[in-house]
């Protein structure tokens, strides 16, 4: 028992001791100690579109990997990347120690989530475009391609080359098309030129050509180029978007109905100007409905007419120096006559054919020759010119007699539409309530003015170009035998007298006293 009792001091003792040294220890550190105090929440956990993606200590870690994901993402499509807008959420907690994700892990996470939510992938591409047409190629090497056939459909010598330039006028990066003369073809003098291909460029070429033998010309391809701006721009679009070279080609240069605004001039009659466009009258009735009611209907001047011509969308225009005989005429030469109107001439020369050799530089669109300009010539029979009088008096105009009204009948044979009545239609009907007023077609001197027999009340008029117009079936005459008028002046009031069917305006064009179409000449 008195041992244990001093076993029990000597561990009292050493409890004494350490405390001691612990106290020491205390007092030595104390200074150097900071107390913990609570800064609120330290550690937050991340959600991406609801996905935990990681703990961080640091908001604004999480933005630059977002920025990071996006990229990566972007580079791997090899295109403009597009997700949903992210939703992030942070869920904070305090924590005295607590380990959080670096930067590469919650990039890591953060992609594989968005990989999950994209919306869209834009590729890059190009996009051509010439006038209102685009389309997209995939590869600057297919809009090269695209451009570069349709030069070399008429330079098969390959004697030129495309250019991509840099807009000046454009504040973004936009390339425009144009062709050069390839270096190749400055670099080597071609033998088969003859002189032409040894002298300097100064030498005044006019003068050259003058001293040239036909076969020293150097023929074929001069000049090429694309007769519309081509502009060419990288853009991001979606796959779909994208055409095939074929596809391009073909939009590009197959021809297209293209919309064109005719102006109708002094002269023009409706069968003319289909003539000229190569469409049917009926056709371009139907595309200018607001001006047209038939190929009948009255053409005024200024009149402005919709057509459709078939154009490819991106044309080339091109020069070629071509050698050839051949038969030509003469340019007609005119002698002006003050006295005559327009309408009047007389050949007072018949022209005789000659026979050239020639070489000329001749300018096409696409396939179409537009101008022919000749280098050198040498006839080997002049040509004998035409001669012709003609005048320079612009003869008259005449315009529909009535305002409206219905074409009733028209000018050559008909079934009688009523007893008495011609089965020979001299002139044209406009159906027309009684008392419409009749107008004069053109300006000129009243020859009759009264009863005309089968005509009823009938005007003529005799006009200076010694044309006579007639406007029969009248219910009232205002005018007198003697009277000047001019045209539009009102000189009668429809009506329904000597042999009618109805109440309508007769009306009549002579030329040397016979009655011609006249729909040919309003």
């Amino acid at each position: 028992m008195k041992y244990i009792t001093h076993y029990h001091k000597r561990l009292k003792m050493h409890a004494l001791k350490v405390l001691l040294g612990a106290w020491g220890i205390a007092a030595f550190f104390l200074p150097r100690i900071e107390f913990y105090e609570s800064t609120g929440e330290n550690r937050f956990t991340v959600y991406l579109y609801e996905h935990e993606v990681g703990f961080v200590a640091d908001k604004e870690m999480v933005e630059d990997c977002i920025r990071e994901a996006r990229r990566e993402l972007a580079e791997e499509a090899d295109g403009l990347y597009i997700v949903e807008e992210p939703v992030i959420r942070y869920e904070g907690k305090e924590v005295i120690w607590s380990k959080c994700d670096d930067a590469e892990t919650v990039t890591a996470n953060i992609k594989k989530v968005m990989s999950e939510h994209e919306k869209e992938t834009l590729i890059r591409a190009y996009t051509v475009k010439v006038n209102s047409q685009t389309v997209n190629l995939r590869t600057a090497e297919e809009v090269g391609a695209l451009l570069s056939s349709t030069i070399a459909r008429y330079d098969t010598e390959g004697r030129y080359e495309l250019n991509m330039n840099l807009h000046p006028d454009r504040e973004l990066n936009v390339l425009t098309a144009s062709v050069s003369r390839s270096n190749s073809e400055y670099d080597a003098w071609d033998i088969s030129a003859g002189v032409e291909g040894y002298m300097p460029q100064t030498v005044d070429e006019e003068l050259l050509n003058d001293y040239m033998e036909f076969e020293e010309f150097d023929l074929g391809l001069k000049e090429i180029g694309f007769s519309e701006e081509v502009e060419v721009v990288e853009a991001y679009i979606l796959e779909e978007e994208l055409s095939t070279l074929e596809e391009a080609t073909n939009l590009l240069t197959e021809e297209q109905e293209v919309q064109q605004i005719y102006e109708v001039q002094a002269g023009d009659t409706l069968s003319e100007i289909s003539m000229t466009v190569g469409i049917p009258m009926e056709t371009i009735v139907e595309m200018n409905g607001n001006i047209l009611d038939n190929v009948n209907s009255t053409l005024n001047i200024g009149d402005e007419l919709i057509i459709t011509v078939p154009e490819p969308e991106l044309s080339v225009v091109w020069t070629n120096r071509e050698h050839y005989e051949e038969i030509y005429e003469a340019e007609i030469i005119y002698i002006p006559n003050d006295e005559w109107y327009t309408t009047q001439m007389v050949t007072l020369q018949e022209p005789s054919a000659g026979f050239r050799e020639v070489v000329a530089d001749v300018t096409y669109e696409n396939d179409e020759e537009m101008s022919r300009t000749i280098v050198k010539e040498e006839v080997i029979m002049e040509a004998v010119p035409k001669i012709v009088e003609r005048g320079t008096i612009v003869p008259p105009t005449y315009v529909k007699p009535i305002s409206g009204g219905r074409l009733s009948s028209r000018f050559g044979r008909r079934s009688a539409p009523t007893a008495g009545a011609s089965t020979y239609h001299k002139g044209v009907d406009w159906a027309t309530p009684v008392g419409t007023p009749v107008y004069a077609s053109s300006g000129g001197t009243v020859v009759k003015a009264g009863w005309g027999s089968g005509y009823g009340y009938v005007v003529y008029i005799n006009h200076p170009d010694g044309r006579q117009t007639r406007y029969a079936h009248l219910s009232k005459v205002q005018v007198s035998v003697g009277q000047t008028v001019s045209q539009g002046d009102r000189i009668a009031l429809s009506g329904n007298t000597g042999v009618s069917s109805g109440p309508h305006v007769h009306f009549e064009i002579l030329i040397n006293g016979s009655q011609v179409n006249p729909l040919d000449y309003l």
